[in-house]
């Protein structure tokens, strides 16, 4: 017989969890939450993102604000985030899940290096650079990959407006209408902040301090991102209230509706039964960008490359023949949206079948989602993203719960010490010429 636990959080999040054992996970959620909220809002514990919802709700006006300005002073259609990791895959997810951006030509995305990338972009544009603003995103402002396509694309800017007449000093202070930084604060800290201080960029966008790329989802970027492709400014505060009310589930000793700590805890609960691998299918277009924003949770939170992220209907056929093979040993986790439209009944059909054949394959969870036209309900949409956050972390802290382990002193699932791998060999060694310099021209043949 198939046991079934349903946890409803209020938010149009309902998750069923099937032949799960979650009987004694309320023992360690109460050691689980005091360790959580001791190192909330402390500095260097990079869990600032549980409040962020909250003051976000402050800058709402201000986002709009900057947006419509930018936009009058240039005349620009597109606008371009330059990024890589949590300053790109949140504001894909975001856009995603919220209906917006669906062509994929009213925000665009350069986060490549090489040549053929770059000539492939501007063909998107016409070959004109004018044609599009940039969201310059980097905490630092140091990041290689991001800092070597803007000096790019500010030198294309000056030299479209020089080619159109202007005076050197006139292109460059054309050229700078077109860039938004978002950076730290601290210009101290940050060498584009000093560039953009210096050149008179729109400003006052931020990477909050102790946040952390892949939990930015709200932050500052993401939402001049969904500004700019349209979203309306009472659906943003909808948005906002969602993630906000879902970190006071997330933090609350009622199990009822505790979905981000179940979550975690089912994950953890299959690793101790011996489950090496995982599954967490996306089903429908609006998560094809999730799965991205998703991957990069998992593989630098809980630094674990055993556990597929894919989108359903395409991944089901070829992954089936693996997931129901009775010789391997999976978890699954299915997020589907809940139909009210044409397809309901197939829809309900559909999903009612995985259910099925993944609750007699092992252990499995099916969380259902609330949609509203071309997306997620708004609210809903700021929830589900800020439930993520949590049970990447509450992973972390059950499994060295439930195993005795001591916890360190920063969390291992927010910190990346494992970048500075390829970072450093980008840097050139005593004596040696440089590996890469942001924006050099090759010499051509």
């Amino acid at each position: 017989m198939v046991r079934v636990h349903v946890v409803d959080t209020g938010l149009g999040i309902r998750t069923k969890y099937f032949n799960s054992d979650l009987t004694n996970v309320g023992k360690v959620l109460p050691k689980v939450k005091e360790e959580f909220m001791q190192r909330i809002n402390k500095p260097g514990q990079f869990l600032n993102w549980v409040d962020l919802p909250e003051q976000q709700l402050k800058r709402v006006d201000a986002i709009y604000d900057m947006v419509a300005k930018t936009k009058n002073q240039t005349d620009s259609k597109v606008l371009t985030v330059l990024g890589i990791g949590g300053s790109k895959h949140p504001v894909e997810h975001m856009l995603g899940i919220n209906g917006l951006n669906l062509n994929k030509d009213r925000i665009l995305f350069f986060s490549d290096v090489d040549s053929t990338s770059m000539a492939r972009f501007l063909h998107r544009l016409d070959n004109d650079v004018t044609k599009s603003n940039f969201l310059v995103v980097s905490k630092s402002g140091s990041t290689f990959e991001t800092k070597d396509s803007m000096l790019r694309f500010k030198q294309m800017l000056e030299d479209a407006y020089i080619n159109k007449g202007y005076t050197k000093k006139q292109a460059e202070e054309l050229a700078s209408k077109h860039m938004i930084a978002v950076t730290d604060g601290n210009p101290s800290t940050s060498e584009l902040r000093r560039l953009s201080n210096s050149e008179n960029w729109t400003g006052d966008l931020y990477i909050h301090d102790d946040v952390g790329g892949r939990f930015s989802a709200l932050d500052d970027h993401v939402l001049f991102a969904l500004a700019d492709a349209g979203m309306k400014k009472q659906d943003m505060i909808k948005m906002l209230k969602g993630a906000n009310d879902m970190s006071k589930v997330a933090l609350s000793s009622d199990l009822r509706r505790n979905d981000p700590f179940l979550q975690a805890a089912f994950w953890v609960n299959a690793q101790l039964k011996g489950v090496k691998t995982a599954v967490h299918q996306y089903m429908g277009s609006l998560f094809e960008d999730t799965v991205n924003w998703h991957a990069q949770m998992q593989n630098e939170s809980i630094k674990n490359t055993l556990k597929q992220i894919a989108k359903v209907p395409d991944a089901m056929h070829h992954s089936a023949e693996a997931h129901f093979n009775p010789a391997n040993k999976y978890a699954y986790a299915l997020t589907s949206p809940f139909d009210r439209g044409f397809a309901r009944e197939n829809v309900q059909g559909y999903v009612g079948a995985l259910n099925k054949s993944y609750s007699e394959a092992g252990r499995f969870f099916n969380e259902s989602v609330e949609t509203a036209g071309l997306g997620l309900k708004p609210e809903t949409a700021g929830a589900l993203t800020q439930s993520r956050a949590f049970s990447t972390v509450y992973q972390e802290l059950i499994d060295k719960n439930v195993r005795n382990q001591k916890l360190p002193e920063v969390l291992d699932s927010v910190l990346q010490p494992h970048v500075e791998v390829y970072k450093k060999n980008l840097k050139p060694q005593p004596g040696e010429p440089d590996v890469v310099v942001a924006g050099r021209l090759s010499k051509l043949a």
